[in-house]
């Protein structure tokens, strides 16, 4: 027996696969906590996020606020689905991770450095959820 077989459970994926989807799942739920936090803040203190005159898409904060915290909650949702093992949940999940990240980018100019992390952490999301073995897992 090889030293990869060795590190194969009992449906042929490997510790590596099966470690980087259990990380994705909390990833992708933390995710959808820091963006419903940062969703409720927009709308409950409209002033908090302040941005400059000159950006192109300048949308009001509770409405940013409302986006934020109904993809966060999608997101907790969708990872407590990966959890459970739901296999149409991988697709949705990558699905609303980009979303997040499409909206993080929108974001940018209200709050950059925050905006910019949660951006990576779903391009890591996603990148975890796209490799092969994770259908196997889930």
């Amino acid at each position: 027996m090889s030293e990869y077989e060795a590190r194969q459970d009992a449906t042929g994926v490997s510790g590596w696969v099966t470690g980087g989807y259990a990380f994705a799942i909390v990833m992708l739920v933390i995710i959808g906590v820091f963006q419903a936090i940062a969703g409720l803040v927009a709308i409950i203190e409209d002033d908090f996020y302040v941005v400059g005159q000159n950006y192109t898409f300048n949308f009001d904060t509770s409405g940013w606020g409302w986006i934020h915290l109904l993809l966060g909650l999608l997101l907790i949702l969708v990872g407590y689905f990966l959890y459970t093992g739901a296999v149409w949940a991988v697709v949705f999940a990558i699905v609303l991770a980009g979303l997040s990240a499409i909206a993080n980018f929108f974001f940018i100019p209200y709050y950059p450095f925050w905006s910019i992390l949660l951006i990576a952490l779903d391009v890591w999301v996603i990148w975890a959820l796209t490799r092969p073995g994770v259908a196997a897992r889930a």
